[in-house]
């Protein structure tokens, strides 16, 4: 039994680094399923909240700045609770960063990526708008805004931002590869990232790494300084952490997925599969045996 399973391990390794995976660039067919779209409509619900929450417990209604750690735990934890509601619709991106990391490393297509990054936009602002509808107009000036500290140029903001999305990035790509056996809870590391990240540059930037977060902010406080930074900083951070995981760092390039190894393993008709509940009847027969002879 212990060559057979060797040599299942075996042939499936052969399978998955003989050929390269294949990447498809444009893929217009998913445009025509419900199942696109719900991933979609759940990227726009989800950016929506995310905007709602984390925004939320930036403005000092209290009459005082908030607490850094309060606003960076807000966001963090807000993401792993959406993660959660909606990562297994759509992959839980909520960020045209991440969106377009995501394409550069081909786990979606750039269509994808597109129509993600509008309903992630979309949302952004109705998420921000509805925060303002139940802010007191004083602070309407100031409902979460990111902005680069006036200590620092528009060049060591941009900077900081592209650092900042590039550690989320990596992270993000890093969790969810498919070909991982120690990955842990995916919600769980990418909140801690962004709450890390928060930590680390909310007093330079406002700690972005979210075009979509800081247009929501910026239209809810009518407030654009250097917002065009929030866009090509994060998206070149984001693309820059992708292609540097898929070309070199990652152990698994060239890999197919453990899944479809295994789906071309069980259409090989070489291969003889014994089902699962061979193994479990044996045990229960032998166990059922054993009791009889006490």
């Amino acid at each position: 039994m212990e060559a057979y399973v060797m040599y299942i391990a075996n042939k499936l390794q052969e399978i998955r680094f003989g050929k390269p995976s294949e990447v498809r660039i444009l893929h217009f067919g998913e445009l025509k399923t419900w199942t696109f779209w719900r991933a979609v409509l759940a990227e726009f619900v989800g950016t929506l909240l995310f905007v709602f929450l984390g925004c939320a417990s930036a403005v000092p209604i209290t009459g005082e700045p908030q607490s850094t750690i309060k606003i960076a735990f807000a966001f963090g934890i807000s993401i792993m609770a959406l993660i959660q509601m909606f990562g297994h619709i759509s992959g839980g991106n909520f960020n045209p960063a991440v969106s377009f990391g995501l394409a550069a490393g081909g786990i979606i297509t750039p269509v994808r990526a597109v129509l993600y990054t509008v309903a992630q936009s979309v949302g952004a602002v109705l998420g921000g708008l509805i925060l303002k509808g139940v802010t007191v107009s004083t602070y309407h000036n100031n409902l979460g805004v990111t902005s680069i500290n006036p200590l620092l140029n528009v060049g060591q903001g941009f900077g900081v931002e592209v650092i900042l999305t590039f550690v989320l990035v990596f992270v993000i790509i890093a969790t969810i590869d498919s070909n991982r056996t120690d990955a842990g809870m995916a919600s769980v590391a990418i909140g801690l990232t962004v709450a890390v990240c928060h930590l680390a540059g909310i007093t330079y930037t406002g700690s972005s790494m979210n075009p979509a977060r800081s247009l929501g902010s910026a239209v809810a406080s009518n407030s654009f300084n250097d917002h065009w930074v929030y866009w090509v900083a994060p998206i070149l951070g984001g693309v820059i952490a992708a292609v540097l995981y898929k070309f070199l760092f990652s152990p698994f390039r060239n890999a197919i997925p453990i899944d479809e190894a295994v789906n071309e393993l069980l259409q090989d008709g070489d291969m003889i599969v014994i089902p699962k509940d061979y193994f479990t009847g044996r045990s229960q027969q032998k166990i059922h045996t054993a009791n009889s002879q006490l």
